[in-house]
């Protein structure tokens, strides 16, 4: 881009163009790329590097996942064996969502300055020592300050594991791989469900530093995002490691050059602020990330996954059986919300999944048919409002949108796990049908709202939900 255009008002028009040509093609997967099969080829296929680094990635997730899910299954045995009263287990089960909302507010800082390997090593290093300090409490304050560690760690991992992702897979996978950090949590959950039913909570604790300790090595071996060594100034690093991740027989010029022309454009302009945040150019893409994180939680999910035990046990059914049902069906859901992420799209996923939470809520109003809850939030919106937000900031945005985003997120986390004991005293059947009317808004905030983002680089997204006008 020259820079007569740059000086002249619409600089991401190119960008637009593109975009354009690419959906008018053949679903984004081949669009206008003018390099011929080669480039064909790294832009649809995926590598062996590729798929390692994800899944190194959703180690992560895994955490995440675990430390949610350990709360549910450990329950009885933690009251027991240390004498905590409900109000205390309460602190207990909540506290972790204050860690993740104080990383949540530093992920994005934190993210930019180390990259994103370093800041999920850095994470995995807090969620082990909060998984020992769990392990081997005498108390309730050791107990608390376990989680508060755990929840810090599993909140940095909340924020940069999709964010890696995003930015190391071409656009036509970037749905389905995303969506693998969803399903990985919805495993780590699962798991911790099914094993905590047969050990102790101090064995199912120790446990949790396997795969963080998995992560920690295996980071040694992954190649750093290329967006963020672009952002960095590091391009020959960038090349190498784009080249790494797409194949080293792989035509990666196209994907460089667009990465390059964008990652410009951006560092014209001046350093963001928080205010920068909410001027009218990026009113969009916070409106979707907050909104689809706020009506995520206000959907209820969370406080299920926190006390699902407790949840059968009132509902009058035996809640190891009830666990390891949830525990059987999500993972599957999960799976086929990867399968049709770039199939069918995001919105359609979001639409159905909202609708099915809505419904399931309803249910369990009536019935508490839980199982019914967990498989229709897995399908979509577990994972869809975390890949929503990888892609829908530009990268010199995508640290404080991403930041805000991340941390509404665990403070309606922590609202709905700290009142949902109370809200259930006052009313289980009222409490999920509070559940099912933010299901319901959810459907009409998509469809409203909700971009699609199937088919598209991140370049293209930001600059068709961001129009970038020099000064």
């Amino acid at each position: 881009m020259d820079r007569e255009n740059l000086e002249g008002g619409q600089i991401a028009s190119p960008l637009l163009v593109r975009g354009r040509a690419d959906n008018e093609g053949d679903g984004g997967c081949n669009g206008s790329l003018g390099n011929g099969v080669d480039a064909m080829k790294s832009d649809t296929s995926s590598t062996m590097v590729l798929v390692l680094s994800t899944c190194v990635a959703c180690c992560g997730s895994y955490v995440f996942g675990a430390a949610v899910g350990y709360s549910s299954p450990a329950q009885s045995g933690i009251i027991d064996d240390l004498g905590l009263s409900v109000a205390q287990y309460s602190v207990f089960g909540s506290i972790l969502s204050i860690g993740a909302l104080l990383a949540g507010v530093m992920s994005g800082k934190i993210a930019d300055l180390l990259g994103r390997r370093c800041t999920m090593g850095f994470s995995e290093i807090f969620s082990v020592i909060g998984w020992l300090a769990i392990a081997f409490s005498q108390g309730a304050w050791c107990l608390y300050l376990g989680r508060l560690s755990l929840g810090y760690g599993i909140g940095l991992l909340s924020y940069v594991v999709p964010v890696y992702i995003a930015e190391i897979t071409p656009r036509n996978l970037r749905g389905g791989f995303t969506t693998v950090n969803q399903l990985m949590i919805s495993c780590g959950l699962s798991m911790t469900y099914l094993i905590g039913t047969f050990i102790s909570w101090r064995a199912l604790s120790l446990i949790g530093t396997i795969p963080c300790v998995l992560q920690l090595l295996s980071l040694f071996f992954t190649p750093e995002s290329p967006r963020w060594l672009a952002m960095v100034g590091r391009w020959s690093d960038c090349e190498a490691a784009l080249q790494c991740l797409r194949g080293k027989n792989a035509n990666i010029s196209e994907e460089v050059a667009e990465i390059r022309e964008y990652t410009e454009i951006l560092q014209q302009s001046s350093k963001p602020t928080i205010l920068d945040l909410f001027q009218r150019k990026y009113v969009h893409s916070l409106v979707v990330g907050v909104g689809l994180m706020v009506l995520q939680q206000l959907g209820g999910v969370n406080a299920i996954g926190y006390y699902a035990s407790a949840i059968f046990e009132s509902a009058g059914f035996p809640s190891s059986i009830g666990t390891i049902a949830i525990a059987v069906v999500q993972v599957p859901m999960n799976l086929l919300g990867v399968l049709l992420m770039d199939v069918s799209g995001r919105r359609p996923l979001l639409m159905y999944s909202a609708a099915g939470t809505c419904l399931a809520s309803f249910l369990i109003g009536l019935s508490y048919l839980l199982k019914v809850f967990r498989g229709m939030f897995a399908l979509g919106m577990g994972g869809i409002p975390w890949v929503m937000m990888s892609e829908i900031f530009p990268i010199n945005m995508k640290m404080l949108g991403g930041s805000l985003v991340t941390a509404v997120n665990w403070f309606g986390t922590w609202i709905i796990a700290y009142a949902f004991n109370f809200l259930m005293d006052w009313s289980s059947e009222g409490t999920f049908f509070m559940f099912a009317i933010a299901g319901g808004l959810t459907v009409v905030f998509v469809a409203k709202v909700v971009p699609e983002t199937k088919g598209r680089t991140l370049e293209e997204i930001q600059a068709t939900m961001n129009p970038i006008i020099a000064t």
